[in-house]
């Protein structure tokens, strides 16, 4: 139940509050590593993305340094929160994907009519053979297993495998500046390191509290893609912190975490499709007014998003033709000299850092969805 005497956080506060977690408010020099692992990861459904994610957020970032961090296995591609490929620190990988395995056992009973007959703890134990062998396409798994099920649905067995085993994209994929196809391995055999049981949830509340508070028990399961995490919250009542938000929800926080007020100044910030601060919690209104909800895409569908003043403004797109790259900027509404002068700048930095292009433009275009 809410105490009816819990402070009232505005939109305003509750922005500004969780873009000082996420390192948004002011660029930080902290290293990349020490940067994925305050953020609990960074979605990684697509490769760039978590390049433009440490470039919004990390003073002097070089794309070279994920890079290096993803070759020497410091850092890996994984499925797991809200079964979505991130990029996590080795520890994570090996904590957090059994945290969220109860979804991943959700996932795979939607393809269970494919499954009918099939021996998931075989196919579990084959799948792991054949991926550390060397590492697998899912086209690779789904032509190995169904000689053993030629009756199963194919994907069906392949999204089974990567649903039982805590599978890892192997480099060069995610490198930046270079391609390659998913392949994939065992998260044990990648790092030479045994997975961890499944750890208690407690102290992944309070991470995400710091990296997106204050927030509901409704933000947490949406963030994790768990369920029933309502006396997880009650048991670390007594260590938190409770406030309500405009609409009387309780919302939880550390005692000690910053949260700055509504008027401290927030810059102008590009931020990738799928950004982590905009998909950490069920009420994204901290973020994204409710005037332009769904603007930054449909399902799997999603644009890159300026942030103005805190909250999403524009829309933008990289686009690259030889030596020649343009910035892309489609305002959502009304927007001032100085902001789309501010806006102008970030949009060079970005392109001085993340494009080798010896020619650059910045555009600003009426709002047209990129899609049509």
């Amino acid at each position: 139940m809410v105490a009816k005497n819990a402070p009232v956080l505005s939109s305003r506060a509750l922005n500004r509050a969780t873009l000082e977690r996420q390192l948004l408010l002011r660029r930080t020099a902290v290293p990349a590593k020490d940067a994925v692992t305050r953020l609990v990861g960074l979605q990684a459904q697509n490769t760039r993305p978590p390049y433009f994610q440490l470039l919004a957020r990390l003073e002097g970032f070089d794309p070279a340094e994920l890079s290096a961090l993803m070759e020497s296995r410091e850092v890996v591609r994984i499925v797991t929160l809200r079964s979505t490929i991130h990029t996590h620190t080795a520890d994570d990988a090996l904590t957090l994907r059994p945290l969220v395995q109860p979804a991943r056992d959700r996932e795979l009973k939607v393809f269970r009519h494919g499954l009918t007959g099939v021996d998931l703890d075989r196919l579990a134990s084959l799948a792991k053979e054949l991926v550390e062998e060397r590492p697998r396409t899912m086209k690779e798994l789904r032509e190995e297993l169904i000689v053993h099920w030629p009756d199963a649905d194919p994907r069906a067995l392949s999204v089974a495998a990567r649903c039982l085993l805590p599978l890892v994209q192997v480099t060069p994929r995610g490198i930046w500046g270079r391609s390659g196809q998913v392949a994939l391995t065992t998260v044990e055999h990648w790092l030479g390191r045994v997975s961890q049981p499944a750890p208690a949830p407690d102290g992944t509340v309070l991470r995400y509290l710091g990296a997106f508070g204050p927030a509901s028990v409704k933000d947490m399961q949406m963030w994790a893609g768990l369920t029933r995490l309502r006396e997880v919250f009650e048991r670390l009542r007594p260590q938190l912190v409770t406030f309500r938000d405009e609409h009387g929800v309780e919302l939880f926080d550390l005692p000690d975490a910053p949260r700055p007020g509504p008027d401290v100044p927030a810059p102008p910030r590009f931020l990738p499709e799928f950004d982590n601060v905009l998909l950490g919690h069920a009420d994204r209104t901290r973020i994204i007014p409710a005037a332009y909800k769904g603007r930054n895409g449909v399902g799997n569908q999603a644009y890159g998003t300026v942030l103005v003043d805190g909250f999403l403004a524009a829309l933008w797109r990289l686009d690259e033709t030889g030596d020649d790259a343009t910035v892309t900027v489609q305002a959502l509404g009304g927007l001032g000299r100085e902001q789309r002068e501010e806006i102008t700048q970030e949009a060079v930095d970005l392109l001085t850092v993340m494009s080798q292009a010896s020619a650059y433009d910045v555009r600003f275009a009426p709002f047209v969805d990129f899609g049509d």
